[in-house]
């Protein structure tokens, strides 16, 4: 499989990071809500989240992301069906936070199908992929994610069956768009993109950049999501100007002199 075509910035990222290994990291339990903008830019890893930060498409037409477009945060999620921490953290963790933060709308999920496990993976992704295209994804992805269902694994009868669970409504064309080459393209896309960053784990995460690793605690999410929004606030605060500047002395009279 050839690399992800990242830009040199997002690359220099990965190495700075150490991203290889993909430690889990969580925000600083002392700082209340996350450090201010002045202490990011002091940080020397703050260009490096930066360039990971871009790697959120924020396509408000992506049926494989949850929330809107232009969410102060955005969580990049590299998964597979097959994982059972990742199935922990669908049912455990995500509900939770889609109550939180993406109905109010601060955080934005975005789903990159990272398959690991081998073909049931691989095949896995595809068919989530097809049941997005009639805009279903994220119910596929809780059948998928139900307790005990990647133990029925996911053989093509199963798949077929987890669609009609999910209310997929043509499974004739939900079968050739799973089996499709747009398909392959679209999961081969994500796949090297998360490998290109080092992850050999799933879940993985970016929030805003951050990379958070493993089924944590709700915590920890939470930790990360309040540290992002008062970050990405802050930035916006500061970039606005503040209002106009007063009026000089020679533009205290009227307009041309008259």
């Amino acid at each position: 499989m050839k690399p992800f075509a990242f830009g040199a910035g997002v690359a220099a990222a990965a190495v700075l990071l150490g991203v290889v290994s993909y430690t889990a990291t969580r925000p600083d339990d002392s700082a209340a809500g996350g450090r201010t903008v002045a202490e990011e830019s002091a940080d020397p890893q703050a260009d490096v989240y930066a360039e990971l930060e871009k790697l959120a498409r924020r396509d408000a037409r992506d049926p494989l992301a949850l929330g809107r477009a232009d969410a102060p945060v955005v969580m990049i999620e590299y998964a597979d069906f097959k994982c059972g921490y990742c199935g922990k953290f669908a049912r455990d963790t995500e509900p939770a936070l889609v109550k939180k933060y993406v109905d109010n709308g601060t955080l934005r999920i975005e789903w990159r199908n990272f398959p690991i496990f081998g073909e049931e993976s691989e095949a896995a992704a595809r068919a989530a992929w097809a049941a997005g295209q009639q805009g279903r994804f994220w119910q596929f992805h809780e059948a998928a994610y139900a307790e005990g269902a990647k133990e029925k694994g996911f053989g093509e009868p199963r798949l077929k069956e987890l669609a009609a669970l999910a209310g997929v409504k043509d499974l004739d064309r939900f079968v050739r768009d799973a089996d499709g080459e747009a398909a392959r393209r679209a999961v081969a896309k994500d796949q090297q993109e998360g490998y290109g960053l080092g992850a050999t784990s799933t879940p993985s995460f970016l929030v805003n950049g951050r990379p958070l690793a493993g089924a944590q605690p709700q915590r920890a999410f939470t930790d990360a999501i309040e540290a992002a929004r008062k970050a990405a606030t802050e930035k916006a605060a500061g970039s606005t100007p503040s209002g106009p500047k007063p009026s000089g002395p020679e533009s205290s009279g009227p307009a041309g002199g008259k």
